[in-house]
């Protein structure tokens, strides 16, 4: 959990591997998941690396695999997926695995070829037996009758073709034979009635069978071209009905044989694609941690007697010795007697960022890491994350009906989480819903607290103490006067004990509700936001404070909270004191309500040096002595604003100079050469050399530090004002959940009578959809959204720089979810 605070202490090491054990050694780290290897050979083209034969094997076998998937799917056989991770395999059951890709595959298209070439065999015998009963129905009905009358004028008996084509082309086939012969030929075509089977693709077709008479080899020629040409199949038939019923019965027993010998064929595939379902699973996953452990291999460098491979790699301290361990197993699985060398190395390059997180805090972790992946042991804002945004997202949402709803449904994924997980669905927002699902499980339990406190429940009121409010007047004076307000001075209609939690439900009646609450939700919300930017400083704090950047401190930190709690801080404090203060009674002198001054108009004056203004008989400030305490406090801030813009550059400068003294003067002095020697290594990464170069730096120093005090001045005002989007979404959510109910619920209540029922039961689905769809999804969205700004832009830029790089372990686990996704889409 401590890394959750801190990223994990990482160091740079280099890895010895023994050439026969680098392979299990490798396979025992991809288990891990806790090393990341860098790439010693940039320069090396993916082509001419070592182990490139092996990486194609796999790409081979991965392609055969998915032939196989592909076609497992295809006959809709279920892969058995028994959620087994098997061990990489040893390089030499890889050519146990060649084998047997190869034999499947060569077995499972010679079975497809065979099958596809009995299917064509047997589309030509079916259409050839349509074409025996259609065409014997064109002779039937007197044809040549009318074709001697045609071939009357050519002296000469009539040729014919018959054959099949699709149903489409029909029209488009008879115009064409018209144009082309000029009118001399003669079309009689029929519809088969069931689709046939398309060998090539699979596909349902439709097809018309046709026959053509006509006079002349001329004209034979061009049908036969025009037939060639929409793709129609011509086939031999017979003049004589005898001949064509003694044809027909030849064609329907080698239908039947066919019949029985695709059966056959099809049980065969069946049974090998079944056996193969069994274990494909198993075989992506083994072909997948070799290709993966080549992958790395080639990262990796020979050493000159080409017997060692040389490695190095990102790990975290804290498990060096588990991967000591991993590196043992793999030696000994290999039976290599030299042990691998694992030493500890000394860079200057920034470590990766490696935060240890769980199913719990892994979706806070990733709201964090898409602003940017924080900064090589910076603090980690995803701690705070689990408590302020669920809250600030609350503050926002406040509804224990709506809460409820969404609480009931991260609730219930947290519940069923892991027979969800083991579906893996492919649906992108399902997948973003379930990986979020504790954040809105949170999200739902706070906003049900808010929902208590605003005492808002599907716009609607609960009075579970009983108002502390009295009426004293009579039924006939409030029906005929609705401009009557409760009094709260007046001790019989307003007990002087405010309402144990939350809101008094009878604010629900009354007309200056949204004022009320207006005034409240405004003011907390500027509350929530000074004491949140307040706590993202003092996280910079700890920041400076572990890399021991005193000049930060000094220079950058005190002025910060110096100028945040004199003028904002202050600002909430003056809130605190008006609602202390001043009361509901009028006559009490300076402290009744019509006394009680605008704390916005208080610190504008004050930040412009004004005398406050206030009605006779009362006093424009809080407390005595305020005047020249607020004007302190100005000075004070404005004060800070030079002290951040100039104070870092100048005392940069200052120990520049005196380095630069100590460098040419101390040493030498007092005759002191290891002085001098050590005078001349640089000092905390600041860069030796000319005059130029130094005041170069400078430049960009006091630019970065101008542009850094003028957006922390100008955002402390601008992020202050931007908190008042938790009272502006507030107030949002709230009047459209009580315009819904007014405009829909409302009227399915007024009905009474069984028809009334039914009425209630209709406006009840559509309230509820609408509830559901807008109040919840939609406006739940916004407040997310919302609070994601509060704490990428208001929180975080307080102490953040994320310009770090995640820690990318070599991991199995990862490699393979990955795949499996891209599989997948």
């Amino acid at each position: 959990m401590g890394s959750l605070f801190r990223s994990e202490e990482m160091t740079l090491c280099q890895l010895f591997l023994q050439s026969e054990a680098a392979y299990a050694c490798v396979s025992e780290l991809g288990e891990l998941g806790l090393v990341q290897f860098r790439d010693l050979n940039p320069d090396v083209n993916a082509f001419q690396r070592k182990f490139v034969n092996e990486v194609r094997r796999c790409d081979e076998m991965e392609r055969k695999l998915r032939y196989l998937e592909k076609e497992i799917k295809k006959d809709g056989i279920p892969m058995l997926d028994t959620g087994e991770n098997p061990e990489a395999p040893q390089p030499r059951e890889m050519i146990d695995l060649e084998a047997t890709f190869e034999k499947l595959e060569n077995e499972l298209r010679e079975v497809n070829q065979n099958a596809e070439t009995l299917k064509r065999n047997f589309l030509e015998l079916t259409e050839l037996k349509h074409i025996l009963r259609k065409t014997q129905v064109f002779f039937d009905e007197h044809l040549y009758t009318t074709a001697d009358t045609i071939g009357a004028h050519y002296r000469n008996p009539l040729s014919f073709v018959a054959g099949v084509i699709l149903r489409e082309r029909i029209p488009a086939f008879e115009r064409m034979l018209w144009r082309a012969c000029r009118g001399n030929v003669f079309l009689r075509q029929a519809e088969i009635e069931t689709p046939l089977e398309d060998p090539s693709t699979g596909d349902q077709v439709y097809k018309s069978v046709f026959i053509i008479f006509f006079q002349g080899d001329q004209l034979k020629t061009r049908v036969r071209k025009i037939c060639e040409g929409f793709r129609a199949t011509l086939y031999p038939c017979p003049e004589a009905p005898a001949d064509r019923r003694e044809m027909a019965m030849g064609v329907m027993t080698r239908i039947e044989d066919l019949n029985t010998v695709l059966g056959q064929t099809q049980d065969h595939r069946h049974r090998v694609l079944v056996a193969a379902a069994k274990n494909i699973k198993n075989w992506f996953v083994k072909v997948r941690k070799i290709k993966a452990i080549y992958h790395t291999l080639n990262l990796f460098n020979l050493d000159v007697t080409q017997k060692c491979l040389i490695a190095e790699c990102w790990v975290p301290v804290l498990d060096l010795e588990t991967i000591q361990l991993a590196l043992r197993r793999g030696t000994e699985r290999s039976g290599s007697s030299v042990p691998p060398i694992l030493n500890r190395m000394v860079t200057f390059e920034d470590p990766p960022t490696y935060n240890r997180t769980n199913k719990f805090t892994k979706g806070f972790q990733a709201l964090i890491d898409a602003y940017g992946v924080a900064s090589y042991r910076e603090m980690n804002p995803s701690p705070y994350t689990i408590i302020t945004f669920p809250f600030l997202f609350a503050v926002m949402f406040g509804d224990t009906g709506h809460g409820l709803i969404m609480f009931l449904f991260g609730g219930w994924m947290v519940l069923k989480e892991k027979p969800l997980a083991a579906k893996k669905s492919d649906n992108e927002i399902w997948n973003i819903f379930f990986g979020g699902r504790y954040i809105i499980f949170l999200m739902g339990l706070f906003s049900m607290y808010t929902g208590l406190i605003y005492n808002d429940v599907f716009s609607k009121s609960l009075n579970i103490f009983g108002s502390y409010w009295r009426i004293d007047y009579n039924f006939s004076t409030i029906e005929t006067n609705k401009d009557l307000q409760l009094n709260p001075s007046d001790k019989n209609q307003y007990l002087q004990i405010p309402y144990p939690i939350g809101m008094d439900p009878v604010w629900q009646l009354a007309e200056n509700k949204i004022i009320f609450l207006n005034s409240y939700k405004m003011k907390i919300s500027i509350i929530f936001g000074v004491i949140h930017m307040l706590f993202g400083v003092m996280i910079g704090l700890w920041n400076h404070m572990y890399f021991k950047r005193k000049i930060n401190i000094t220079c950058e930190f005190i002025p910060q909270i110096i100028f945040l709690v004199f003028l904002f801080l202050y600002m909430t404090l003056l809130m605190f004191i008006k609602w202390i203060k001043y009361g509901p009674i009028p006559d009490t002198p300076k402290t009744g309500p019509g006394c009680a001054p605008s704390v916005l108009i208080t610190f504008i004056n004050m930040v412009l040096f004004k005398p406050g203004t206030a009605p006779e008989k009362c006093s424009p400030w809080m407390y005595d002595g305020q005047s020249w305490f607020q004007g302190l406090l100005v000075v004070i801030a404005v004060l800070c604003i030079p002290w951040m813009l100039l104070g870092k550059p100048i005392m940069m400068m200052y120990n520049r100079k005196k380095q630069h003294y100590q460098l040419n003067n101390h040493g030498t002095e007092n005759g002191d050469i290891e002085g001098a020697v050590d005078g001349m290594q640089p000092v905390s990464g600041i860069p030796q050399g000319g005059h130029k170069e130094e005041e170069e730096d400078m430049t960009e120093v006091f630019i970065h530090q101008g542009i850094h005090t003028i957006e922390y001045v100008l955002g402390s005002v601008s992020h202050t004002a931007s908190y008042l989007r938790l009272w502006a979404l507030s107030l949002a959510h709230a009047q459209l959940s009580e315009v819904l109910w007014n405009m829909v619920m409302r009227n399915g209540l007024t009905q009474e009578g069984w028809s009334g029922g039914i009425i209630l039961w209709a406006v009840f689905a559509f309230w509820s959809v609408l509830t559901v769809g807008i109040l919840v999804l939609m406006e739940g969205l916004s407040a997310f959204l919302h609070t994601l700004r509060l704490h990428w832009v208001e929180f975080q830029s307080k102490f953040y720089a994320g310009q770090g790089y995640g820690f990318q372990p070599f991991s199995f686990e990862i490699i393979l979810d990955a795949a499996q996704s891209t599989a997948e889409d």
